[in-house]
């Protein structure tokens, strides 16, 4: 044979690398090793010029935004300016019953050699300051006066806090302190009040300067921005600093005072009203002096007086001053004019129209005649005959006069005309109306009776039944300790007890199954009460909201903030101009279009973590947001993660505000415009130190949010064989199991099942599971129910503590 061929004893094969399309910074920076690419001089030039230009840009973004800054704090500051400008509101407000308010306002004024005669123990100071050209008027404030405090620190542009240096700030100071910081704190001043006490002399520096400290560092839990105390005891030129930092400086703004006119009233005065006036026998003309601040007021708008209510604007008058006339300068005296500066458009002007009205004439099918009428009192003694078998439905159910479908109100946004169209929709038929009760769930007996009305359905008198003191005062003890039920609740949430007495189809008949509490569908518009009826609601209300703010200023005849009226309103009761005292602040505030009508409010709110009693739904709050004070029953629910509505808009009713989570309360209530915080309290028995509960923010007005409350029947598996158990003691009777068989069972242990058949005729079912279930297992069935707030009214002082529940 010739050479032989041989072939190589392996198949070396090497493939392309793979080329990662998204390289990271650190996978390339570590594959260059270093290495730098090389840029054309070309390539250079341009990079360069480019650099050059965003470097131009830059500096005239930044130029651009140094002067807007600018002119924003000289426009901020124009109030303030000038012989006429308007004084700076300080809000003085002493933290302990120890503190001499009159001597730290004289020490103050006589740092600027100004004259102290005439400061009051409270009520309002004008304190002209020369030497830095201002004037500051103090709102002075009595120890323990705390909704004149809130409503102080509202209009204020600085809050001068006075703490003692002998005494700690008391737990009133400190609950005023929580309270106004969820409302909205203005520029805060501390200081160390003044004493006349010969025991402070005597203290060493060592020691002061260790209060200093100890009292900044007590403070700065509620203002963190602040950097020092100021000593006005000691130290004169604290006192000093302390004025000009007022004087010179530039109040930082409240969010949610933005874009909304206030004002504090330097006179109130009051004038019957006409004969010819049909309200002239209980309301009146009400004149309030003073400056307007925060935004443009505009005549077309409603004032709102807290713990008062709201009211329309009949004229704006220039307040009266001297002005030289050709007759003055003839030898005649000057009287103080006044000028007409802006009155209310009747085609634009906010009406006080609160609710809507529902059409009681709805339900009716036919309006019998009067000669109908007539021949049935004729005949009334005759007996009424049966009606044909198969007319008569087969279950009756009672519902509401006037409320057969959803009438609620809505407002509709329209860009064109720039105005709301309120318009009744009618969409789903409406059922009987859903009260809530407010005893545990456990303790039946009495909700039964709430929920069937037995005495109304089977005609005869209700009566009640009659305990003696013992009785009486076992089960009030009984039901003040909430302690042990919200204990229950924790350890067994919305467990309850099937009665044995009453069938539970019966006792559970407004409550239904949902196969998923996230997607089932549930109809927003079924089984709505009465209230719904009376509310209004937005097609959009984020767009509402957005034009409503945003052309607030833009409207015709508005007086601009820093003008001195005289602000007239109409038909105000002489109750509002008797309540009001020099001794106290008499603050009015502007509303936005819409902000009178009443509509459904949600909240997201937080519990205080200084608050320990337990906190049920329904309970009587007070609820303070934005301007208003309102006495609410609110209901809370989950909070959603995101804020989402989910698929449903289903959101499960929560029996108690729970701790260190965030919450949702839910109430009837005027419509609220912004982000505006929200307090919850807690009436005691003092009238002046009420409780703080929750804080939070606004969330909003939504009317199609379903809240559904949870109860969970539970049973015990009682024979067991792998996936199919006996259960017994979920229900007492056959029909029972029968009505409850097509809802979904399922255990604590992670189950589902169904139930299969009925045994025997004491509730006992068989049941099969998706799994094997052990006999320490509990079975249980879930059912839910939509509950709704209760209504809202205005909170006065003088209106009683307990609301029924």
């Amino acid at each position: 044979m010739g050479d032989g061929h041989s072939h190589r004893p392996t198949l070396k094969q090497e493939n392309k690398r793979f080329k990662s399309k998204h390289a990271t910074k650190s996978s390339l920076k570590e594959a260059a090793k270093g290495r730098v690419q090389r840029v054309s001089p070309k390539s250079t030039k341009s990079l360069q010029k480019e650099a050059a230009q965003r470097r131009l840009n830059r500096k005239n973004a930044a130029k651009q935004e140094q002067t807007r800054k600018r002119s924003a704090l000289i426009s901020a500051a124009r109030i303030f300016q000038g012989t006429g400008g308007a004084p700076r509101m300080i809000a003085v407000i002493p933290l302990s019953d120890d503190i001499d308010v009159t001597l730290s306002i004289s020490t103050l004024a006589r740092s600027v050699g100004a004259d102290t005669e005439g400061i009051p123990s409270q009520g309002t100071f004008k304190l002209r300051v020369d030497r830095f050209k201002s004037t500051l008027q103090f709102i002075i404030l009595p120890y323990g006066s705390f909704y004149s405090a809130m409503d102080a620190i509202k209009v204020a542009d600085y809050t001068l806090l006075l703490m003692s240096s002998t005494t700690e700030v008391t737990s009133w100071g400190e609950n005023l302190l929580r309270t106004v910081q969820a409302q909205g704190l203005p520029t805060v001043v501390p200081v160390v009040a003044a004493s006349s006490s010969s025991d402070v002399a005597d203290e060493k520096a060592k020691d002061r300067r260790a209060l200093l400290k100890s009292l900044l560092s007590f403070i700065q839990y509620f203002a963190p921005h602040i950097t020092r105390v100021y000593d006005l005891e000691n130290a004169e030129s604290d006192s000093l600093i302390a004025l000009r930092s007022m004087c010179e400086g530039l109040p930082s703004g409240v969010r949610w005072r933005e874009g909304r006119v206030y004002l504090c009233a330097d006179s109130v005065d009051w004038e019957m009203a006409t004969a010819d006036d049909p309200q002239s026998s209980t309301a009146g003309t009400l004149k309030v002096t003073g400056v307007v601040r925060g935004a443009p007021l505009s005549p077309n708008r409603l004032i709102h007086i807290p713990e008062q209510g709201d009211f329309q604007i009949q004229k704006i008058m220039s307040f009266p001053s001297s002005v030289p006339s050709r007759s003055h300068h003839e030898g005649m005296d000057a009287t103080p004019t006044s000028t007409l500066l802006a009155e209310p458009d009747s085609t634009s002007a906010d009406s006080l129209v609160s609710t809507n009205q529902p059409d009681d004439m709805m339900n009716e099918q036919t309006w019998p005649t009067e000669d109908e009428m007539k021949g049935l009192r004729d005949d009334i003694s005759k007996p009424i005959p049966d009606a044909p078998e198969g007319t008569t439905p087969k279950t009756i159910k009672r519902v509401p006069k006037g409320t057969s479908q959803y009438q609620a109100a809505w407002i509709i946004d329209e860009e064109d005309e720039n105005e709301a169209e309120v318009s009744s929709e009618g969409s789903d038929e409406e059922m009987k109306s859903v009260e809530e009760d407010g005893q545990s769930e456990r303790d039946h007996g009495s909700e039964v009776m709430e929920d069937l009305d037995m005495a109304t359905e089977f005609g005869h008198e209700e009566t009640i039944e009659e305990h003696d003191a013992e009785e009486e005062s076992r089960q009030l003890e009984a039901w003040r300790n909430r302690e042990r039920e919200e204990a229950d609740e924790a350890a067994f949430p919305d467990e309850v007890d099937t009665p044995k007495d009453i069938p539970a189809r019966t006792r559970f008949q407004r409550y239904r199954g949902l196969r998923s509490f996230r997607t089932s569908p549930w109809d927003p518009f079924e089984n709505l009460p009465r209230d719904y009826a009376k509310i209004f609601q937005f097609e959009d209300f984020k767009r509402t909201e957005r034009r409503i703010t945003k052309n607030a200023a833009e409207e015709d005849g508005t007086v601009q903030p820093g003008t001195r009226v005289v602000l007239y309103l109409k038909n105000v009761p002489r109750s509002v101009y008797e309540s009001y005292h020099a001794d106290s602040p008499f603050v009015l505030f502007g509303l936005f279009k819409h902000e009178h009508k009443n509509t459904v409010l949600h909240f997201k709110i937080q519990r205080d973590t200084e608050y320990e009693e337990p906190v049920r739904s329904k309970d009587p709050m007070i609820l303070c947001v934005g301007p208003r004070r309102l006495r609410v029953n609110p209901i809370y629910s989950q909070h959603t993660r995101g804020g989402g509505k989910g698929v449903n808009n289903v959101h499960k009713f929560e029996r108690y505000l729970r701790p260190s989570v965030a919450s949702v309360a839910t109430v009837f209530g005027p419509i609220v415009m912004g982000k505006q915080p929200c307090i919850l309290l807690k009436e005691t028995d003092d009238l002046s130190a009420p409780q703080l509960v929750a804080t939070g923010t606004f969330l909003n007005p939504d009317t199609t949010r379903i809240i559904a409350k949870r109860i969970v029947l539970t049973g015990h598996p009682f024979k067991v064989h792998k996936r199919t158990a006996t259960i017994r003691y979920m229900f007492f009777n056959l029909d029972d199991v029968a009505y409850y068989k097509p809802i979904q069972l399922h255990t604590k242990h992670g189950r589902t099942g169904h139930i299969k058949e009925s045994l025997g005729t004491h509730g006992y079912y068989k049941a099969h599971f998706d799994g094997p279930i052990t006999q320490m297992d509990t079975v249980c069935l879930t059912l839910y129910k939509r509950v709704f707030p209760k209504w809202s009214q205005l909170w006065k002082p003088e209106t009683p503590d307990a609301m029924e529940t």
